[in-house]
């Protein structure tokens, strides 16, 4: 095994983080700088090597981080840290070595947690403490650490891996780059406080990570975009992974590992965990590579279309050009028709019609006839649509819901989703500049599914053309489980989704008493009714299974989520704390700490905040200064506009998972946004293979501005890294 140097995030606030959580607030944004309150040497805390071993067990990746670091200084330190993980991260334990002692971290309420760690440090003992800035940001505190000492931290968490187009993606991060929050600090910066080195200036450490995946299904190949890897495959369904002795990684550089499983047929497979008071699976039915038109059933589409007073104008135009890039791509043995919405709902026909010429044709006239207006509620519009008579034979039915998502959502509406996936599948189109992105995800994600943004007309072609190849392919329809023998309960699913060629079925749950009797799935294709059955004999029962348990938790406090990020969370707090508390998960209120009793420390501990290497391509530019980090602040970097924020932003259609890449040019492009526009606003930026800007429009078209088309032309050369394409970027007061 290759160890490989690579840098690793250490940081004080919380990060750049999308959609819509850019608040710009500050007229004086200042570059970060790197303070420390002491004349001593403490500006030392190096982090010095760092593993990771990834299992992955069917769609679920178990991730324990062991991380070492030491304080080289003459004080003892405070030091706080914030590093990057998924959405979807479940944490579930830390443990931290500290003067000798292990600490197993307990899971506390989070003010209680705070509460005890500070009191430990002012008491002068070592102590560690985990927090969740946001879903996807972590932050650890550790105080009293003596000069001299060090620190070792393991963290564990899982996750659950969706496949797209047939490919899993584990994504490790080690890096996150300077990002521009916009949310005032102690310095009146917008940017987050993390220091930096000046560009190719580097603290590395020693890194490795090794990863075995273990699958219900045989796997076809294992590859890695971002480092050379070595590959070893003890048996079909098992792959041992480790970094090829010739990988040189630049610092800076996220781990990515990709595979693909194989499989010609609809294949299913269980995999078990026995936690002895609670027992737990997860089902996984993988799509076929190979889609024939015999697997493909009928299709009904039944677009629900908002035509509320907030989409007048602008949003409704783009929702009218979407419905025609859809409907046009519509084949004729489809069926559709539209539900028009907003105080209360409107069909365009009574019962769905063939997509022919001339069905098509008079629903675009009746489409191009109506015109923004009214309140919003999308209840009763689905329930509307989910009364249409349905088709004789199998017959797959979906429902695409357009809106710029500020309608009246109804905690009902999210528990009507849930409840009728088994009659219906829910997709959601985000319309507009400055669309409710969460509340859209929400529907999206009760719904089994992924959310699609649409920014302007020009996006509608290509974002309808990509919905129509995710969607065109219902493998499996009407889909019915039978635990037969196997007594199953508290599943994640209420109902079940079809089984679409490029979304995979995964269903969670528990189980009580023996292993034995069988799981029936049945459904309709194309050719005819379907059925399956897996024995429990066969399926895949090891203690590599635990992070079944902590993900079927992991994916009931996402669900609260969803109804708490939208409007619903006052009830909802005590049951995300009480999950948190019983399976030991960090959430929103739920925190780990760990306190090595004994006193250790006489004088006050220095706060310290480690300063960390540019990421790979990045200049200092991108931090808006020349950069250093000892002791001394920067210059201004761009002022920003009060109350605005970015809402979202893309790349190419989909969401940037490394928005600081980006960082200098939209940020040259917010010099004139600042002064020019009063409103929220939509900006398109399209570039070239070399990172050179072709154009740039506002709200759909050309910016006739001379600051901003003195732009076209540049180039930013680090973005050529990510090959042609478009950057969007959503505005919003």
């Amino acid at each position: 095994m290759n160890t490989i140097k690579i840098l690793f995030v250490i940081c004080s606030v919380a990060l750049f983080g999308l959609p819509g959580k850019s608040q710009l607030t500050s007229e004086k944004s200042l570059s970060p700088y790197f303070h420390v309150k002491s004349q001593s040497k403490v500006d030392d805390f190096p982090l010095q090597a760092s593993h990771s071993q990834v299992n992955i067990v069917g769609t679920l990746a178990d991730v324990t981080i062991t991380q070492r670091y030491k304080n080289d200084g003459q004080s003892p330190l405070e030091a706080v840290y914030v590093f990057p993980g998924s959405t979807r991260a479940a944490v579930y334990a830390m443990t931290a070595v500290m003067g000798g002692d292990t600490i197993r971290a307990k899971i506390e309420e989070k003010q209680k947690a705070k509460a005890i760690f500070t009191k430990a440090v002012k008491d002068g003992k070592r102590a560690a403490l985990l927090e969740q800035e946001r879903p996807n940001v972590f932050k650890m505190s550790v105080g009293n650490i003596l000069p001299g000492d060090i620190v070792e931290v393991e963290l564990k968490y899982t996750e659950l891996l969706v496949p797209e187009n047939k490919e899993y993606e584990f994504y490790f991060p080690t890096v996150v780059g300077p990002r521009f929050t916009g949310e005032s600090n102690d310095s009146g910066s917008g940017f987050t406080n993390t220091p930096y080195l000046k560009e190719g200036e580097q603290s590395p450490f020693d890194f490795d990570l090794s990863c075995s995946i273990h699958s219900g299904i045989n796997i076809r190949l294992v590859t890695s975009p971002s480092h050379k890897i070595d590959v070893r495959y003890p048996d079909l369904k098992s792959a041992l992974v480790e970094f090829d002795s010739e990988e040189k990684n630049p610092a800076g550089k996220d781990f990515i590992l990709k595979y693909q499983l194989a499989g010609d047929k609809i294949e299913s497979g269980i995999s078990l965990y026995d936690h002895g008071d609670e027992k737990f699976f997860t089902l996984m039915m993988e799509p076929p590579a190979r889609i024939t038109n015999s697997h493909i059933p009928n299709r009904e589409y039944v677009f629900i279309v908002d035509v509320s007073g907030s989409m007048s104008g602008y949003p409704l135009d783009v929702s009218k050009q979407l419905l025609k890039d859809l409907l046009v791509e519509l084949h004729p043995a489809d069926r559709f028709n539209i539900v028009f919405f907003a105080g209360d709902s409107r069909l365009w026909s009574e019962s769905s019609k063939s997509a022919n010429q001339e069905n098509l044709e008079t629903a675009l006239q009746f489409m191009n006839s109506l015109s923004g207006g009214g309140g919003t509620y999308l209840l009763q519009a689905l329930k509307t649509a989910m009364d249409l008579p349905k088709a004789v034979g199998p017959e797959a039915r979906c429902f695409v819901i357009i809106s710029d998502g500020y309608i009246n959502v109804e905690k009902e509406c999210f528990d009507y989703i849930r409840e009728n996936l088994d009659r219906a599948n829910f997709f959601s189109f985000g319309i507009g500049s400055s669309p409710n992105v969460h509340l859209m995800d929400g529907i999206a994600h009760v719904g089994g599914g992924e959310a699609t943004i649409v920014n302007g007309k020009e996006d509608g072609p290509k974002k309808a053309e990509d919905f129509r190849k995710y969607i065109e392919k219902p493998v499996l329809s009407k889909i019915k489980v039978d635990f037969q023998g196997f007594k199953a309960y508290d599943l994640n699913l209420k109902k079940v989704p079809d089984v679409l060629a490029e979304r995979p079925l995964i269903i969670q749950g528990k189980w009580k008493g023996p292993i034995e009797g069988k799981v029936c799935i049945s459904g309709l294709t194309g050719s005819g009714k379907f059925q399956r059955c897996i024995d429990l004999k066969d399926a895949n029962q090891s203690p590599d299974n635990s992070p079944i348990r902590y993900h079927w938790a992991r994916e009931r406090i996402r669900l609260l989520d969803d109804y708490r990020l939208n409007g619903y969370g006052d009830k909802l707090q005590k049951e995300t704390l009480e999950l948190g508390l019983k399976y030991n998960l960090l959430t929103a209120y739920t925190s780990f700490v760990a306190v090595q009793e004994k006193k250790v420390a006489g004088e006050k501990a220095v706060l310290v905040k480690q300063p960390l290497p540019l990421p790979h391509h990045v200049s200092n530019m991108a931090v808006g200064f020349e950069a250093s980090v000892k002791g001394i602040s920067f210059p201004k970097s761009v002022p920003a506009r009060p109350n605005y924020r970015i809402q979202s932003m893309t790349f190419n259609g989909k969401r940037i998972s490394e928005p600081w890449a980006f960082e200098k040019l939209w940020l040259d492009v917010f010099a004139v946004l600042k002064k020019e526009v009063k409103q929220p606003c939509f900006i398109r930026i399209k570039l070239n293979q070399n990172g050179k800007i072709l154009e740039i429009q506002k709200d759909g078209t050309a910016w006739l501005n001379f600051k901003i088309q003195s732009l076209v032309g540049k180039t930013y050369s680090n973005l050529s890294i990510y090959g042609q394409g478009t950057l969007e970027i959503n505005f919003h007061q």
